[in-house]
């Protein structure tokens, strides 16, 4: 049986709440689960001491067991010191799409053809001094 340690959907509409669990990978999101170590609540503040529960005992106990945390959880198991999160690194995430550099170009034009004949006069009455 795939093991995921994952986050199950609680809260109400427009407030969710989620769970810590083990699950097997099969199983829907908020489904049947094998555990609950913790919680997590996003709509607190980033810094405050409840946002995150987590049973580090038992956490570990399911990795060492093969259990595949999820991205989100692993950043959780990261902060609490359990296990390493590799930096991820996405160098095109920054590169702007195609639209945005057709525009670009576009704009780079108009600005060069309003330029060169404000620049013509200039320079034929420098060389007529």
């Amino acid at each position: 049986m795939a093991l995921k340690i994952r986050l199950a959907r609680g809260g109400t509409k427009k407030r969710p709440f989620y769970h810590i669990v083990i699950a097997d990978a099969r199983s829907p999101r908020d489904g049947r689960f094998i555990e609950k170590l913790g919680t997590f609540n996003p709509l607190l503040a980033k810094d405050a001491e409840n946002r995150v529960v987590l049973d580090a005992e038992r956490a570990k106990h399911w990795l060492s067991h093969g259990a595949v945390p999820t991205d989100r959880v692993l950043r959780f198991l990261d902060a609490a010191g359990l296990v390493k999160r590799e930096a991820r690194n996405n160098p095109n995430k920054g590169v702007p799409g195609e639209k945005a550099t057709a525009r670009a170009e576009e704009k780079a034009a108009k600005e060069a053809a309003a330029n060169a004949p404000a620049e013509a006069p200039a320079e034929e009455a420098a060389s007529a001094e």
